[in-house]
């Protein structure tokens, strides 16, 4: 998750998704993830007092500022490394579960 004034995805020099101010976030999903931590996170996400104010504190959720936020499904987070040189991404769900989890997270933002 990182905070942006603007972000944007291209696929073959096109633009395939874009967000103002907010955040843009990349979700890796792991096969023993369900709706509860897809919910969880996207409430937590929304709710964290990560933006500052006028007065230049960090107290404002991305609810209060009204921001946008641009989600890139990244499997590769879920990799496993911890033996050899090759990462494994056996712990990574199968991507008919990740899409659900990932549109549901997507629409818990919303």
């Amino acid at each position: 998750m990182q905070r942006v004034r603007e972000a944007s995805v291209s696929v073959g020099g096109e633009v395939v998704g874009a967000c103002g101010l907010g955040l843009l976030i990349l979700l890796g999903v792991a096969a023993t993830d369900g709706e509860a931590e897809a919910d969880h996170l996207a409430s937590k996400i929304a709710r964290l007092r990560i933006f500052e104010n006028d007065d230049g504190r960090f107290d404002r959720s991305l609810l209060d500022i009204g921001g946008e936020v641009l989600v890139v499904s990244q499997f590769t987070l879920v990799a496993d490394t911890r033996k050899g040189n090759r990462p494994s991404f056996t712990e990574a769900a199968e991507p008919h579960l990740a899409e659900v989890l990932y549109e549901r997270f997507c629409a818990g933002l919303e």
